[in-house]
């Protein structure tokens, strides 16, 4: 029987994330994910990709999300509260504009100083209302596309063996940074499949493959790219249709709940992998 084994949402995009045992789903996925998003003066995403040091800022929020903590090595904590009636500002997430909030120059100044570039927190306005792509439209805060991001231990253990059968380490699952991990399916890759999942008193429809980038190369407890793994070993059997290599699968809420780490997950909708 297939369960959910972890959860955990990310309140700053690039940033760590927050491991919980019960979480709230809103329709553009767990509560507070990706609400936040760190940018450049001119406004631009900031990513694990251009600076990986993004890691290593921890980002705690408060369950009403009025409050907002950063923690990072080497320098203080800080504490703001969130501002959620601001004027809006333009930012640009992979080419496309949308709305976000600044959040002060105390929040700039710390971010500033611990990426070592000019950088301004923004969060998404209450009427954000982007819309994301795939088999199985959606919504979701900064995320880079859908709503959840869902892998299964079945297919991290393929890619471990894989990767130890070459001399290479196994890797530790937050360099794939999931929403949701399963465990039950025997077979790797399951999650390709599995079109519909229900997770205690809600539903997801699957949106694509989630197709993997350079952030996969960033040790998430050091904030340094510890390259080439596993992009070279994942090229070797899990190159997709469209172009790159696909490793966990991304959803779409289409029934808002409560989710909790020990939920049975279902699958009412099977249907063809897209590799």
């Amino acid at each position: 029987m297939a369960r959910v084994v972890e959860l955990s949402y990310y309140p700053v995009k690039g940033c760590a994330g927050t491991p919980v045992r019960e979480a709230l789903l809103t329709p553009a996925g767990l509560a507070h994910d990706r609400s936040f998003m760190v940018v450049s003066e001119e406004g631009v995403y900031r990513t694990q990709r251009r600076d990986p040091l993004l890691a290593v800022i921890r980002p705690l929020i408060t369950p009403d999300g009025d409050h907002l903590t950063l923690t990072a090595p080497g320098a203080e904590s800080l504490h703001l509260r969130v501002d959620t009636s601001g004027a809006r500002r333009e930012v640009d997430l992979f080419g496309t504009a949308y709305q976000g909030i600044d959040q002060g120059d105390e929040a700039a100044d710390w971010l500033s100083d611990v990426l070592g570039a000019r950088s301004r927190l923004v969060r998404t306005p209450p009427e954000h209302d982007r819309v994301t792509d795939g088999l199985t439209p959606g919504t979701s805060g900064y995320a880079d596309s859908c709503a959840l991001h869902v892998i299964s231990r079945s297919t991290l253990g393929l890619l471990d063996t894989k990767l130890t059968g070459r001399g290479a380490h196994p890797l530790p699952l937050d360099r794939f940074r999931p929403n949701i991990v399963i465990d039950g399916w025997d077979e790797p890759h399951t999650e390709d499949r599995a079109h519909r999942l229900r997770i205690g008193d809600t539903e997801l429809g699957y949106a694509k493959l989630a197709i993997r980038c350079a952030v996969t190369l960033v040790d998430q407890q050091t904030g340094t790219r510890a390259g080439p793994e596993p992009l070279r070993t994942l090229a070797g059997y899990r190159r997709a249709a469209q172009g790159g290599v696909a490793f966990g699968t991304k959803y779409a809420v289409l029934r808002p709940g409560r989710v909790a780490v020990g939920d049975e997950v279902g699958v009412p909708v099977w249907g063809e992998s897209e590799l």
